[in-house]
């Protein structure tokens, strides 16, 4: 082998080196005999270093994987020798190998198990266990082994290229790991099984890392083999004394978690976990409470839920076989394991308690099931409602400003629990409410000496009641008496109590959450508003110490405004004053760190236009509202503006460029508050939105900072052409000028749909401007498109495929808003390329998308461009070269505003490009979006068709 090569191989080697390492690998790969040199020395142990050993595995396994056929029967039994071999030194070294050689050796091996058992090693299993007997290490390596075949068996994952493929492998692989568990079933498990006994019989009490080992073998073996060759009295008598060996017993734990988990007769099953649980308990394992091994417990606890939700399995399956005395035993045993189910959810440790929700949900599950519950039913509700209101709780440790992987598991669990709590609203929906509203009145009648963890789930849990206790659009304060008033107590009692002032985050973040949640309760008491919106506006929300409480508050505050609507009216001016300060917008140069984020104040410059757009103010006085808004902005740009264009450091443009689309960022999101119930023209806001526009559209024509400039002010005439329709036309052309100088891919793939939304939106009313613009897009576009990119540019290449779909986007907007005249009136040369383009388009390029697209295209044109009549010859035509050699004879008559020789192109171009298309070797069929450009393409061939 290459010794130089070989050197890369080590992990610290220089890039180089491994660069060299890498493409031997690859050259070896290819080779034909270059395994056997692999083979030869792994079997003669020729090198020490154990990245070289790890490299000629990877080389056998991919000859194994790849290339087996291509071997004569002499070569493939020379790849078993060599393994086995190769594991016969394994105990006659002094030294064992590293964990990652033994792995990928196991793997090797279990690559020639499912390529060889069922034809030429049928004695595989027997053969590994004649080699390695009791040896320890020989044994370590036989369990690896299992291990490596399960996953080929079980797990395994198929590597796919595209769907058929996908579902082609994986049928084959499905049958053929059927096929081999099959025949394992039948001539070697049993001897399996009774190697395992054999090995924790032998090493249970002197090599712990075997016997979990082989525990982690028969755990996953349990699931398709025979369960009686494992189920019975001495496998589980010695699995139940691991139980009680503390370097075993988590093991012994999953092991057992297997063998219940495992698919039988229900009643046989119900009896199997009745005599494991007896088993245990009479070992003292139920007593959760003087056990302090937290790892133990989790996976305990992963057992007991384990056997909770088998013999719920069981309850649902005699019940649906009408057995009702066995399903009766079956709910007697379930009820007896609801108290260490309890234990084991209320533990403090969230991973020990996290197991054993499923069980709790499914027990729950089944409480809702029957007619009526006993009160020891009742009891277990109750306990298990106080135990996820406990554990909903906040612990000290909780990191509120810098929150890591603890935290986010913490969320996690927390969503798991909001699960039970949805379920136990099912079961019993009054005793939810009364507790949650016990709990809450309790804690907030004493909140100022309350520790906060408590304070924050009492309030939660009342925001949680809005989805347990589900309503139709939010209306929880009518209807059912019982559960409107006690909701209208707590509300009132929240927003009356002074919690809001509570100095913790998230206290108070819970308190806005829970006010925005249950908007509607300020329609029937509308005199709290004043005190929430006092909340929201001073130090408490929008002015908070907490970055984190600011955001989220002008995000909440915005939902509560508009959710409020008219009952706002008599707070109007005063909100807008008090919301002043926010409003302003931060220059780079002022060093002032300003109490909202760009993106906070977003929320703020909307929640202001809702005010004032949903006022019952006259329009006028609407109009001045909304000018005092906007002036400031205004004014701020143009004097940013200037100072941009005099900026030398590059740094500084940029903060400006940014101040300057902020600017126009927070007027655009003002006019989200308009409708069309409430229009600009209704609200007299036009001319203020103008204004604006001919502030903002000098930005286009700055040679600095182009592309945040024009992103900002083309988001700006999108919503304006939404909101001041016809009266925005004006603007478009000199616009479009300016956005069309300089550009690159970005800019037109975002300009393309600023027209098209023109086009559509305006149709006819805006032809004379595409007509005069037509071109200069498209030459902007071809140029662009025929730009030199690097060959393997992966950026450019995806840049390219955006703007050319952006660019038969523009086309089927225009040919589909009826104005196929835009085109036509291109001149001949100008109508012929852009015709080309977009066969090129359906034909040529590998994109679905825009193959959909332009044949989209050319079935509208077809349509539109008048009626198709046939030449003679052509209907004597009887294949598809005749029918292009003919395709010149055909004339075009009847089309609206078509260009002369259409029906020509037709038949000489878009015909054979719906066949042409299809026969692509690209065009896959297992996708879906071909699927797509397939249907159009059929459409377009009908169109033609039908206007012959």
């Amino acid at each position: 082998m290459d010794e130089q090569a070989l050197l890369g191989l080590n992990p610290n080697a220089d890039a180089d080196f491994r660069q060299r390492a890498l493409a031997y690998f690859e050259q070896l790969k290819i080779s034909q005999d270059a395994w056997q040199v692999c083979a030869e020395a792994l079997a003669q142990n020729i090198y020490s270093d154990d990245h070289i050993k790890f490299f000629c595995f990877q080389v056998l396994e991919h000859q194994i994987k790849f290339k087996y056929s291509e071997l004569t029967e002499v070569q493939q039994q020379l790849i078993r020798e060599t393994l086995i071999t190769w594991l016969q030194a394994q105990m006659l070294n002094p030294q064992p190998e590293k964990t990652f050689i033994r792995n990928k050796a196991a793997q090797v091996f279990a690559l020639l198990f499912v390529t060889e058992y069922l034809t030429k090693w049928p004695k595989f299993f027997f053969d590994i266990l004649s080699v390695v007997d009791l040896n320890p290490r020989g044994v370590d390596m036989y369990l690896r082994i299992l291990m490596a075949v399960d996953a080929e068996l079980v797990d395994r994952d198929v590597v796919h290229t595209s769907e058929a493929s996908y579902y082609f492998a994986l049928t084959f692989e499905a049958r053929r790991n059927t096929l081999l568990k099959d025949t394992m079933r039948e001539q070697c498990i049993p001897s399996l099984v009774e190697s395992w006994y054999q090995i924790l019989q032998n090493y249970q009490y002197n090599n712990s890392e075997l016997t979990c080992q082989c525990l982690e073998v028969v755990g996953a073996y349990v699931s398709w083999i025979d369960l009686s060759l494992i189920a019975n009295e001495r496998f589980i008598n010695m699995l139940l004394g691991h139980m009680s060996v503390e370097v075993l017993r988590e093991e012994a734990c999953d092991c057992l978690f297997e063998i219940v988990n495992k698919g039988m007769d229900p009643i046989d099953k119900t009896k199997l976990v009745e005599s494991l649980c007896q088993v245990l308990q009479s070992a003292g394992l139920f007593s959760i409470d003087q056990e302090d091994d937290v790892d133990f417990l989790a996976r305990f606890s992963k057992l007991v839920n384990g056997m909770g939700q088998a013999l719920i399995a069981s309850w649902t399956k005699l019940i649906k076989n009408g057995d009702m005395k066995s399903a009766q035993d079956a709910l007697q045993a379930i009820e007896a394991k609801v108290a260490l189910m309890l234990q084991l959810l209320i533990h403090e440790d969230d991973d020990i308690s996290s197991n054993i929700i499923g069980f709790c949900y499914d027990y729950l599950h089944i409480l809702k099931q029957l007619s009526a519950l006993s009160d020891q039913q009742k009891a277990n509700v109750e306990a298990i409602m106080l135990a996820v209101m406990k554990k909903l709780t906040y612990d000290e440790e909780y990191n509120f400003e810098n929150e890591g992987e603890d935290e986010a598991m913490f969320v996690e669990y927390r969503k798991q629990l909001k699960l039970l709590l949805d379920r136990l609203a099912q079961v019993s929906p009054e005793l939810l409410l009364a507790s949650v509203r016990r709990v809450f009145n309790t804690t907030l009648q004493n909140w100022q000496t309350t520790r906060f963890m408590e304070v924050e789930v009492a309030i939660r849990l009342l925001y949680m009641l809005a989805e347990a206790l589900p309503v139709s659009h939010g209306a929880h304060f009518s209807g059912d008496v019982t559960k409107a008033t006690a909701l209208q107590d707590m509300m009132r009692t929240l927003v009356t109590s002074g919690v809001s002032a509570y100095q913790h985050t998230s206290v108070t973040l819970e308190f806005f959450e829970t006010v925005v949640r249950y908007e509607k309760f300020f329609a029937v008491e509308p005199q709290h508003i004043p005190t929430v919106l006092m909340a929201f506006l001073d130090h408490r929300g929008l002015r908070h110490t907490s970055p984190k409480v600011r955001s989220r508050t002008a995000y909440l505050f915005s939902r509560f405004v508009k959710s409020l609507n008219k009952q706002m009216n008599p707070f109007i001016e005063d909100v807008l004053n008090r919301i002043q300060d926010l409003l302003e917008l931060s220059p780079p140069e002022n060093g002032y760190q300003a109490l909202l984020s760009s993106d906070d104040q977003l929320f703020i410059y909307e929640t202001a236009g809702v005010l004032i757009v949903n006022s019952e103010y006259s329009a006028e006085r609407k109009q001045v509202l909304m000018r005092n808004l906007l002036t400031p902005l205004m004014e701020k740009f143009k004097l940013l503006l200037e100072k941009l264009m005099m900026a030398q450091d590059e740094d500084r443009q940029m903060a400006l460029a940014d101040c300057l689309n902020h600017a126009v960022g927070f007027a655009s999101r003002t006019s989200k508050a308009f409708s069309n119930k409430q229009t600009v023209k209704q609200c007299g806001c036009s001319e203020v939105y103008l204004d604006c526009l001919q502030t903002f559209l000098p930005a286009l024509s700055c040679p600095l900072q182009k592309e945040v400039l024009r992103s900002g002010v083309r988001t700006f005439l999108h919503r304006m052409i939404i909101c001041l329709e016809e009266e925005v036309l004006p603007f478009i052309p000199s616009a479009s000028e300016h956005m069309l100088k300089d550009c690159e891919a970005k800019d037109l793939q975002e300009f393309i749909p600023l027209i098209n939304q023109i086009t559509a939106k305006f149709k006819t009313q805006v032809s004379p401007f595409l007509q005069q613009m037509f071109m200069p897009l498209l030459h902007a576009i071809f140029e662009v498109l025929l730009l030199p990119a690097e060959e393997n540019d992966q950026s450019a290449a995806l840049e390219k495929q955006m703007l050319r779909r952006s660019y038969f986007a523009f086309l089927q907007t225009v040919t589909g808003s009826g104005m196929s005249e835009v085109i036509a009136n291109q001149g001949a040369e100008n109508v012929e390329r852009v015709l080309f383009t977009v066969i090129q388009g359906a034909v040529d390029y590998p994109d679905p998308i825009a193959q959909k697209t332009c044949f989209i295209i050319l079935s509208k044109l077809v349509e539109l461009w008048g009626k198709l009549s046939f030449h003679n010859s052509f209907v004597a035509a009887t294949n598809l070269e005749a029918i292009i050699e003919y395709g010149m004879l055909f004339f075009f008559s009847g089309g609206k505003d078509g260009p002369v020789g259409f029906a020509d192109f037709v038949y000489k171009h878009i015909v054979p490009a719906c066949f042409l298309a299809p026969l692509k070797q690209t065009f896959d069929l297992a996708d879906a979006q071909t699927v797509l450009a397939l249907s159009e393409c059929a459409v377009t061939l009908k169109t033609i068709h039908l206007k012959r």
